[in-house]
């Protein structure tokens, strides 16, 4: 217990230094989901294929999209089903 004890007296942290010291996504991570409305036609498909009910299109006249990010469970599916490829995920949170 000794040994211990001083091994983590004088070892580092077992932490980062968060807002200095960042930490790279683990590859294959999916992130959060990125939409480029501009490009967007506005068709649902997204919006049948999500299986948490997380997305949400307007259609005519006044042609919105709009996304739950705590409903959503970043499978991905909205993206693959995509007819433009508008709809992306980006490894990154938060930024």
């Amino acid at each position: 217990m000794i040994k211990r004890v001083f091994s983590n007296l004088f070892g580092s942290p077992a932490t980062r230094l968060y807002p200095f010291t960042r930490r790279e996504p683990f590859a294959g991570s999916r992130g959060q989901l990125k939409n480029d409305i501009a490009k967007c036609i506005f068709c649902g498909q997204c919006q049948r294929r999500c299986p948490a009910d997380a997305i949400v299109v307007g259609k005519k006249p006044d042609k919105s999209w709009a996304f739950d990010r705590y409903r959503c469970i970043v499978c991905g599916y909205c993206v693959e089903v995509c007819p433009v490829k508008c709809l992306s995920m980006d490894p990154k949170h938060g930024d």
